[in-house]
């Protein structure tokens, strides 16, 4: 199933997209995608639908993140064998580990803000997983039972905030906008294996980051496992797990850095595309 949202910003509805690429309406069967249906017993509920029956969603829709009250927004630096290359940074030894502001998540078409002041904002197609079963001391042959599903997720970060001021990286990482999620949440049984999975970013047409997941550092299973040592996850929390090379920080001799008035596109395959402009933050 690829499930969503659609419609205005803070009144999104839930969906699931049919085999024909149509939005068809939830409403009624749920009242939002989030942690409270992406378990195994409310995704068993939903499999058990008849997509084909349910009312047809009319016009072209503003499309939401593909999760709701999303309870903690994780993320996973340096993933990349390729990427940590890139940044001159050494392979991690572990999951290097911060989190996003949930206030950073927005849809996967929205405008992205350049933050006031911002010198560094940076892009980061990365392959996001959602939790679908509370998590605590996961081992990591068992840590792939406790995932609803799979989305795509543009990193946004401001480099400047980043790593140039004191503190921790989320200064860089949680200004609003920097959080695209989507456009669907697709569940683990149609994704499958996630070792090879290619990825993709450009920005005004321009190829900056091609990539594939078989270069990541720690697997999905490893990262879940490793998490979960720490803290424990819920259903509806978001993974973001790491970048293939290509960000801007990191080309060479001159990093580029966004501005007002571009255009990213990018796409994890099989979990869909995103598109937004940039735009000047807003009061």
């Amino acid at each position: 199933m690829k499930l969503l949202r659609y419609g205005p910003v803070g009144a999104e509805k839930p969906g699931v997209l049919d085999e024909n690429g149509v939005i068809r309406s939830l409403e009624g069967i749920v009242d939002d995608i989030d942690g409270s249906v992406l378990t195994d017993e409310g995704l068993a509920k939903l499999k058990a639908v008849d997509v084909a029956a349910l009312p047809e969603v009319s016009g072209d829709p503003r499309i939401g993140p593909c999760v709701g009250s999303v309870g903690k927004f994780i993320c996973i630096g340096l993933n990349y064998s390729d990427h940590a290359a890139e940044t001159g940074n050494p392979i991690p030894n572990e999951p290097i580990v911060f989190m996003k502001a949930t206030t950073a998540i927005c849809g996967p078409n929205d405008d992205v803000e350049i933050p006031r002041n911002s010198e560094k904002t940076d892009w980061e197609v990365e392959l996001g997983v959602v939790i679908g079963k509370r998590a605590k001391y996961v081992s990591k042959e068992d840590a792939l039972d406790y995932v609803a599903g799979y989305c795509t997720i543009n990193d946004v970060s401001e480099r400047a905030f980043q790593s140039e001021r004191s503190g921790q990286w989320v200064k860089g990482k949680s200004h609003d906008t920097f959080g695209p999620i989507g456009p669907w949440m697709v569940t683990k049984d149609e994704v499958g294996d996630t070792s090879n999975i290619p990825m993709w970013l450009e920005v005004d047409g321009h190829r900056y980051q091609s990539g594939t997941t078989a270069t990541m550092i720690f697997d999905v299973p490893t990262i879940i496992a490793h998490l979960t040592e720490f803290m424990t996850l819920e259903p509806g929390d978001i993974i973001s797990t790491g970048t293939p090379p290509g960000v801007g920080m990191g080309i060479k001799p001159d990093p580029i850095y966004l501005k007002p008035g571009q255009t990213m596109t990018l796409e994890v395959e099989g979990l869909g595309r995103q598109t937004q402009k940039t735009v000047p933050a807003k009061p």
